[in-house]
């Protein structure tokens, strides 16, 4: 039997310019958010982190199973001082093979901070008051069933007269809650009027952010800003399903299919009796995560590979088109709901057509590796995670491509690299050969995107230029195309016989 697990708070506190002294990273073969690189002398040190330790909680929130990027923001945004909860390495990894329930370890808290975790009853389920709430609310008799009030010497607006049984207190509306975003978008500095006009445009169905009181004085208290990821998901109707399967004699028994409508992988012609109709897979369901690993922003022969990679059994994470609509309007990703830890970024759904400006965009770029080589060099920064473009070669192949100093590193040939190690990242890149393709972002596009909540995709880029030609050189083993290198899913016809990919659409039998 385990002896008991003993978490650390560690409270850092840092003066103004000074750095909290140490990395947080994910690390291959390794489980959870490693404390690495902890500097001597440090707010990291004199709090008592230790290199290995295991962060589990972030001023309070639960953080284990969350994506890297949502944790090294929840950090960022602690301006002045940032609490964890940690475990010692060892401690960590034998509880994680016993199976422990690590988000039970925040319950064993300091009575001040016990006091100011206080639950309230939401819809007759207790929940923390340190999280705010996703409510789906859908039109009765052309109303929503509350009003709204502005407060004197209180930012925004807040729900009062809330109907019995209408559908904003079934939707986990309370009464007083601040509304701090409708359908994704921040409401917190609109006007009354402006609020208004937006939930009538709304139709007969919206998404409401709120928080009441004590979520906001605990927030303020931790100098954080309330964001949607945070949010409990609980409330919403439409929940995804998680399917477990076990391959039979004939595969799983559904083809898998990337249509260029926008609306993601979908599962289709089932066959009856396969393993794929006995766990309850349906014809239509959209595909969003691979054995706990969104798939969301990857093309198609990625995704099948996943599946493949899997083995004898898969799991997959699906949604009907009623639930993709719901999640969509929120801007958040179905991940969430399961906080599954994914590789590449769960937070948000991005619409086929998004809202972002115009030079608010990822770049593309295709590089035909020269004499001596790509002509620029990757570089990782301490204590953030991702990769970085440094010393591009004037007249080299990363400059011809567009790549520029400074841009953030998102794809290495249709894989997602924003959370991992630069070993990895680097790898990639050899295993490539003599030809790339890079989906880039400049510093201020990156932040745009990150503030939204939007994961970057190689979609939303501009198709490259078809007036030009890729450049060749004489290393080239290959013969290079005539034209530009296709878009990222304007796929010719694979060279395997089991996999088929038309030009309208990808399918592939599983």
């Amino acid at each position: 039997m385990m002896s008991p697990l003993r978490p650390r708070e560690c409270k850092l506190t840092r003066k103004e310019a000074e750095n909290y002294g140490f990395c947080l990273r994910l690390e291959k073969y390794k489980t959870g958010h490693l404390i690495r690189n902890v500097a001597k002398g440090s707010p990291a040190e004199k709090a008592g982190l230790k290199d290995g330790d295991r962060v589990l909680r972030v001023n309070g929130i639960f953080v284990d199973k969350e994506d890297h990027g949502t944790v090294a923001d929840l950090v960022r945004e602690s301006v002045d001082s940032v609490s964890f909860l940690v475990l010692d390495e060892k401690s960590y990894e034998d509880a994680h093979k016993e199976g422990v329930n690590f988000e039970e370890l925040g319950q064993t808290l300091p009575v001040q901070q016990q006091a100011e975790n206080t639950s309230v009853v939401t819809n007759g389920e207790p929940g923390p008051v340190t999280h705010p709430r996703l409510c789906y609310l859908v039109k009765e008799k052309n109303s929503y069933g509350f009003s709204l009030k502005t407060t004197e010497g209180h930012k925004g607006l807040f729900i009062i007269d809330l109907a019995p049984q209408g559908p904003a207190a079934l939707a986990g509306v309370q009464p007083n809650d601040r509304l701090i975003e409708i359908n994704g978008e921040n409401v917190e500095n609109d006007t009354h009027e402006e609020v208004v006009e937006k939930v009538r445009r709304s139709g007969n169905r919206l998404v409401f952010l709120v928080s009441n009181k004590e979520t906001d004085q605990y927030y303020k208290s931790q100098n954080m800003q309330l964001r949607r990821e945070m949010a409990s998901l609980k409330l919403l109707p439409h929940k995804p399903r998680r399917l477990e399967l076990a391959k039979g004699k004939n595969g799983y028994g559904f083809y898998l299919r990337m249509e260029q409508n926008g609306k993601g992988h979908l599962i289709k012609d089932i066959d009856s009796g396969s393993p794929a109709a006995e766990v309850g897979l349906k014809d239509n369901d959209i595909l969003v995560a691979v054995n706990g690993e969104s798939v969301e922003a990857l093309d198609h022969e990625a995704v099948v590979e996943k599946i493949r990679k899997s083995g004898e059994k898969t799991v997959l994470l699906v949604v009907d088109d009623e639930t993709d609509a719901m999640y969509k309007m929120a801007k958040i990703s179905p991940c969430l709901y399961y906080h599954t830890p994914v590789q590449s970024p769960c937070e948000a759904e991005v619409p086929t057509c998004h809202t972002a400006k115009e030079h608010h965009k990822p770049r593309l770029c295709y590089l035909v590796k020269g004499p001596s080589g790509f002509g620029f060099r990757l570089n990782a920064i301490k204590g953030l995670p991702g990769q970085f473009i440094k010393e591009v070669k004037e007249g080299g192949p990363a400059e011809r491509a567009g790549l520029q100093i400074d841009d953030i590193l998102i794809e290495v040939n249709g894989a997602n690299v924003e959370n991992e190690d630069y070993d990895d990242v680097v790898a990639r890149i050899h295993d490539g050969g003599n030809k790339l393709k890079l989906v880039v972002c400049g510093e201020e596009a990156y932040r745009h995107f990150k503030a939204q909540n939007m994961p970057v995709t190689a979609p939303m880029a501009d198709p490259p230029d078809s007036s030009s030609d890729p450049p060749a050189y004489t290393e080239i083993q290959a013969p290079e195309p005539d034209g530009p290198l296709p878009e990222p899913r304007e796929r010719a016809n694979s060279s395997s016989s089991s996999l088929s990919v038309a030009s309208e659409e990808d399918d592939t039998k599983l």
